[in-house]
């Protein structure tokens, strides 16, 4: 899984329900949003750059701050967010074209 967050790309953004199709594991969305929270910040993988469907930054209480990390490194490559989070995510949606077999393996 954090392979495949590792592709997105500087200034686009994707969706914690595409990543979880691109890595075979369809409606486990939450499950990509716990194991990014996990990761110890700072870390080398663009988690940043993964938001909701309704193209916000889950800002919450329980993320200790890290929802407004997301947003300072989100504007920082480019992409405006609101105040309260919100993205222009079709605007800057990644669309990948092909998700190498690195970005599959298991033992993400």
């Amino acid at each position: 899984m954090l392979a495949a967050v590792a592709l997105i790309p500087h200034g686009r953004l994707a969706t914690y329900g595409q990543i979880a199709e691109l890595i075979g594991a369809y409606g486990c969305a939450r499950q990509v949003g716990w194991a990014l929270r996990r990761l110890p910040l700072p870390s080398p993988v663009p988690w940043h750059r993964v938001v909701n469907a309704r193209g916000r930054i889950s800002m919450s209480p329980s993320r200790e701050g890290s929802d407004w990390m997301q947003r300072q490194l989100l504007l920082a490559e480019g992409i405006p967010v609101s105040g309260d989070g919100q993205l222009p995510l079709r605007r800057y949606l990644w669309v990948p074209r092909v998700l190498p077999a690195c970005a599959m393996g298991a033992d993400d």
